[in-house]
C-alpha cells in the first residue's frame, strides 16, 4: 500500500464512514486522503503532524483534517495503556454536489472554514465526544441526523488553527513515501542527535538539496521541525506530574545543552520552560 496518496478502505454506497483505531496505536504513517476526516481521541497521546504543525494530542483531543491534508498521529510508547480513537470520514460531496450550499446549511459555514489546514476544537469536547462515541451505535438514519448536529455544534465551537500551508499539495507514492520515511525516522529519533546527512541520506539527496526539498514541501527548515518534535515532546513532559528536573526533560527532549533549550523554548512558547510548567 503507498503510503501517499491513502485510500480509506471503505464499503461502496457508503457515505459516513466510521472506523475506531483500538489497540496499541493508531496508523503511525504520514498520510492524505480526498475525505474529510473528524477524530476524537478517546484515550492515548502522542505526537501529531498535520501540515506543517508539529503538536501533542491527548485524551479529548478532537481535529477537524480538510481534504487531501497530510498528516500522522505517533502513540507516545511511554503511555502504557490501550490508545483509542473515533474518526468519521466523509466526502463533501458525498450527499450531492449541492447539498451543503442550500439555504438550510449556511450555518455549518464555520465547520468548513480552515478546514483545509486543520484545526482542534477547543470548546464543547465533552458534547462532541459523547456524540461520536455512540455513532456507531445508531442506526444509518440516526448516524445522518447525529452527523448534521455534530457539524452544527463544530461550527458554533472554538476552534485553533493547526497547519500554516497556504498551498497543499497532493504527494505522489513516492515522494509520499520518502516524506513519511523522513517524519518517521525524526519522529523516533529526535531524542538522539540527528545530522543533515542522515535525513538526507534517507531521502537519497545532498545536504543541500535536502535543505531545499523539505522547506518548499512543509514551509520550514528541517532544523525548525526537527526543533518542534522536541519542544512538544518537552511541554508534554513539563505537563505531567512527574519527579523530573527542567535539565532532565531538557535531555530527554533531545536538547545536549540547557542554556539552548531554555532559549529555544521561549522562542517558540514566548514563556520559560519553569514558567510553562507552573501553568500547566
Amino acid at each position: 500500500m503507498k503510503v501517499l496518496p491513502f485510500k480509506i478502505p471503505k464499503p461502496e454506497n457508503v457515505t459516513l464512514y466510521l472506523q475506531n483505531y483500538k489497540g496499541e496505536s493508531f496508523y503511525e504513517k504520514l498520510h492524505q486522503h480526498k475525505e474529510i476526516q473528524i477524530s476524537v481521541v478517546l484515550k492515548g497521546e502522542g505526537t501529531y503532524i498535520i501540515g506543517d504543525c508539529v503538536g501533542h494530542f491527548k485524551e479529548n483531543d478532537i481535529f477537524v483534517l480538510g481534504e487531501n491534508l497530510p498528516h500522522v498521529f505517533k502513540r507516545d510508547v511511554a503511555f502504557e495503556n490501550e490508545t483509542e480513537m473515533v474518526t468519521v470520514f466523509f466526502a463533501k460531496n458525498a450527499f450531492g454536489e449541492v447539498f451543503f450550499t442550500l439555504p438550510e446549511f449556511e450555518g455549518f459555514k464555520g465547520f468548513f472554514n480552515n478546514s483545509d489546514l486543520g484545526y482542534r476544537i477547543l470548546s464543547n469536547k465533552l458534547q462532541l465526544s459523547k456524540l461520536l462515541e455512540e455513532l456507531s451505535k445508531l442506526s444509518k438514519y440516526n448516524q445522518f441526523i447525529s452527523f448534521l448536529e455534530i457539524l452544527r455544534i463544530i461550527s458554533e465551537s472554538e476552534k485553533q488553527k493547526l497547519s500554516s500551508l497556504i498551498n497543499l499539495k497532493k504527494y505522489a507514492g513516492d515522494e509520499g513515501k520518502r516524506m513519511s520515511d523522513i517524519f518517521q525516522f525524526t519522529m523516533n529519533n529526535f531524542q538522539k542527535e540527528i545530522t543533515l546527512q542522515n535525513v538526507a541520506d534517507i531521502a537519497n539527496m545532498t545536504p543541500n538539496a535536502f535543505c531545499r526539498y523539505f522547506k518548499q514541501r512543509t514551509n520550514k527548515t528541517f532544523v525548525n521541525f526537527l526543533i518542534d518534535i522536541r519542544i512538544g515532546n518537552a511541554c508534554k513532559l513539563l505537563a505531567k506530574k512527574n519527579d523530573l528536573s527542567i535539565t532532565e526533560i531538557s535531555y530527554k527532549s533531545g536538547f545536549n545543552n540547557l542554556a539552548n533549550f531554555n532559549r529555544k523554548f521561549k522562542a517558540t512558547k514566548g514563556i520559560t520552560p519553569s514558567e510553562f510548567r507552573k501553568r500547566h
